[in-house]
């Protein structure tokens, strides 16, 4: 007897939580949802990042309750971004996005442009709403853009969003930024390396209960180093700025193709 194929996972939800015993629980309904909406097959995997409150209760609950969501525990606090790619490790699905557990971002908003992944490596959104943060936010936000764009001879909209990856990209990676600097660690190497990439616009609604942890002075702290770690391996390690990604990439078969003169 011939054993049915376990379907492929096409997206995987990287929800990182840590004490979000008050949001977790809608952040996964959410994106369970958002899955159905949009007929994509996902799976999230909640990473409880050494939580002190209920948030391991309830992302374990929705494990027992539905096979798509998966959880990894951490027994003390490792950072958003080592959180990210121990999920990435633990993922199933060819591409990823990272959707705090928080339930600040509406999962339809990136999710309805999961399609585009047919034809670039990442897609990156923007917030055009912007008025929904502080002018304090919006300020900061301002500064740190034009930095990064700056320094790395780039013009991004927005760096630190719920960006979709091809996940054997991220695999190609030698280095892993483990705290809040990791997405613009990723998509300044991914970008310098020649992945194809498209952005798009995004909107984002307020945090419901809790306070956020992005603005502090320890991620400060760990957004300077990580930022400096960059320039000098940008400019100073060539194998940064080569043009080098994995084969089953969009954009690998589309280089061939243009070689070739033909179509992908």
């Amino acid at each position: 007897m011939t054993s049915a194929k376990t379907p492929e996972i096409a997206l995987s939800v990287i929800m990182p939580s840590l004490n979000e015993e008050d949001n977790v629980g809608r952040a996964i309904a959410n994106s369970l949802e958002a899955f159905d909406e949009f007929s994509i097959s996902g799976e999230v995997v909640c990473v409880n990042d050494g939580s002190t409150d209920g948030t391991a209760r309830i992302a374990e609950e929705w494990q027992k309750r539905d096979p798509r969501v998966k959880v990894v525990t951490h027994a003390k606090p490792m950072g958003i971004g080592a959180s990210f790619w121990d999920g990435v490790d633990h993922a199933q699905g060819w591409s990823v996005v990272m959707l705090p557990g928080d339930n600040e971002n509406d999962p339809a908003e990136i999710f309805r442009y999961h399609h585009l992944m047919d034809s670039v490596d990442v897609v990156i959104p923007f917030v055009f709403n912007k008025q929904v943060r502080s002018l304090f936010r919006n300020g900061l936000s301002f500064a740190y853009r034009f930095i990064i764009n700056t320094s790395f001879l780039v013009y991004f909209n927005y760096t630190n969003g719920t960006v979709i990856y091809r996940r054997a990209a991220l695999e190609g990676l030698e280095f892993r930024s483990s705290g809040f600097f990791f997405q613009t660690d990723i998509l300044i190497r991914l970008v310098k390396r020649g992945y194809l990439f498209a952005e798009v616009p995004y909107r984002l609604d307020l945090r419901k209960d809790g306070v956020s942890k992005a603005v502090s002075f320890p991620s400060l702290v760990q957004v300077t180093r990580g930022y400096l770690r960059l320039v000098r391996d940008v400019y100073l390690d060539s194998d940064a700025r080569q043009n080098t990604y994995t084969g089953d990439s969009v954009t690998h078969k589309r280089r061939l193709s243009v070689r070739r003169g033909g179509k992908s």
